[in-house]
């Protein structure tokens, strides 16, 4: 695949003997090759969970690469990504519509519109990818190849970045069982995605030129390469134990959105909740850390009622345990943070507390110019502060635990940040989260795989804490040791083992495939002004 001399046949009359004729439609075949790019991208938003088909996205993008292949139109490559696009996320985010729609209180035609239009400007970035790479890229090339991989995977990222981000579904989530995971802790989930972005245009290159073995056979063994890598990564243990098993019990309290900020919210909550406050200090099986989801409590922490003051500041529990919950604090002038507090079990230092930094547009804070369409959404406190860059990871039960709240599980980025503090990294993390905005919508499985994922890169256990699920406890490899059903009130206890150490990724983050990526897209484009 080292050639720049396009391969024959791209003009030549179907049903000619040339090599790769007929493997994937040619561009006068414009609405074949549209059905297709609409199909694989349907594959490609399937590939996520909770179907969790790896494999599936790996053939969704050898089909999308395969027509771009020999493409001369940038134009009609861009039309091609778009089209890919609003299947991926027209498919895979389609529970934006019950947020809007069941919670948010937008008419029907309206919160469809919206979530289409969100699909819309999502599918821009795999647009781009194919128009860029076209562009600087003869067809029918190795180069074209190699560029479509590098262009992807840059959309990827700049779709994590551009307008705050919003990295939902990013390719390399697919990947979370698959057997590209292993580049995870190396490269991050932008690194896994360039994975499966080149496993599939090789497939591709090898099936467009299947008469060709000089053509196909480097482009298997770079497959081959590539699957070999991933299953010797994985092998490697990058993080070692820290301190004993630490039991906890994570609380899953099934409070409804509709109920959640209503007049009868908080007395549920509290039902579900102070209950779950109850340990036997004596007993060596108690668990050591308890957890309650993101608002658990649906006021702010300065209007708490007494009686839930006085269960958590109660001497016997809280010699029992540590407990970490969220709670909406609000500071002078009325500056309300996402935050979740961390009271320790000695009884005498002061609570610990993280502040969501990376809030969500429209529903924690509202962008300029949008005030009109917020004001339509039925969604409490949607203006917030942003917490700080660098904050600590909460001293706890023995543990430095490394705290995010809702979506922020989403920005391997921010997560790497706490490990700025040398002398306190983290051991374990943790996710509380509020999905009921969703109901029981693919979004709750798709939320734990992005957690999952976390957990590989960083080489640390991950409690993922919900109000409606998936909750759930995360080993540092990214497995699922257990979890409660959706949609069910119920307590989740088990032991975690923190882990200590640093992983490629959390040393040097998304930079490396960055880099990489931006200098395959340089070397095409400076070969493509020399033909």
């Amino acid at each position: 695949m080292t050639s720049e001399t396009p391969l024959p046949g791209g003009d030549a009359p179907r049903g000619g003997k040339f090599c790769g004729l007929g493997t994937f439609p040619a561009e006068g075949r414009t609405a074949v090759r549209m059905a297709l790019a609409a199909a694989a991208g349907g594959a490609q938003a399937l590939s996520f969970a909770p179907f969790d088909l790896p494999l599936l996205q790996i053939a969704a993008l050898a089909t999308i690469f395969g027509l771009a292949l020999r493409a001369r139109s940038v134009r009609g490559a861009a039309l091609l990504g778009g089209i890919f696009g609003m299947g991926w996320f027209g498919v895979g985010i389609s529970w934006i519509y019950i947020s809007l729609h069941e919670y948010g209180g937008l008419w029907p035609w309206l919160a469809a519109a919206a979530t289409a239009a969100l699909a819309a400007y999502l599918a821009l970035y795999p647009a781009l990818a194919m128009a860029a790479a076209v562009r600087i890229s003869a067809p029918g090339t190795a180069t074209r190849a190699v560029a479509l991989a590098a262009a992807w995977t840059l959309a990827d990222w700049l779709r994590g970045i551009v307008l705050t981000g919003f990295p939902w579904l990013a390719t390399g989530y697919a990947q979370a069982d698959g057997p590209l995971a292993g580049f995870a802790p190396l490269l991050g989930v932008y690194g896994v995605g360039a994975g499966a972005a080149l496993l599939a245009v090789l497939a591709a290159w090898a099936l467009d030129n299947h008469c060709a073995p000089r053509r196909w056979l480097p482009a298997l063994l770079g497959m081959a390469a590539l699957l070999a890598g991933g299953a010797a990564l994985h092998a490697i243990v990058w993080s070692h134990p820290y301190g004993p098993p630490l039991r906890v019990r994570l609380v899953q309290g099934n409070v409804s959105q509709d109920i959640k900020f209503a007049d009868t919210g908080l007395d549920t909550a509290l039902a579900r909740y102070l209950p779950e406050l109850t340990v036997n200090p004596k007993d060596p099986r108690r668990p050591k850390l308890l957890v309650f989801p993101e608002s658990a409590f649906p006021v702010p922490l300065n209007e708490l009622p007494d009686e839930v003051v006085a269960a958590i500041d109660d001497p016997v529990r809280r010699a029992g345990a540590a407990l970490i919950f969220g709670i909406f604090v609000v500071e002078p002038e009325n500056r309300y943070f996402n935050s979740a507090l961390g009271v320790p079990a000695d009884g005498v230092t002061a609570p610990q507390r993280y502040s969501k930094r990376h809030l969500v547009p429209f529903g924690e804070f509202i962008p300029y110019g949008f005030h009109w369409f917020v004001d339509m959404l039925h969604i409490p406190i949607g203006d917030q502060e942003h917490g700080g860059r660098y904050q600590e990871p909460m001293q706890l039960a023995g543990q430095n635990i490394a705290v995010n709240i809702c979506f922020e599980d989403l920005f391997g980025s921010l997560i790497r940040d706490a490990w700025h503090d040398p002398k306190r990294q983290p051991t374990m993390l943790l996710n509380l989260s509020n999905l009921a905005w969703f109901d029981a919508s693919s979004a709750l499985p798709q939320d734990l795989q992005i957690a999952r994922m976390r957990a590989i890169e960083t080489a640390r256990p991950l409690l993922h804490d919900t109000n409606t699920g998936v909750t759930a406890i995360i080993d540092a490899r990214g497995g699922v040791q257990s979890r409660l059903p959706i949609r069910q009130e119920g307590a989740l206890e088990g032991s975690v083992q923190g882990m200590t150490g640093e992983t490629p990724f959390v040393r040097f983050g998304n930079t490396p495939i960055l880099l990489a990526s931006a200098f395959v897209l340089v070397m095409s484009a400076a070969r493509r002004r020399k033909t």
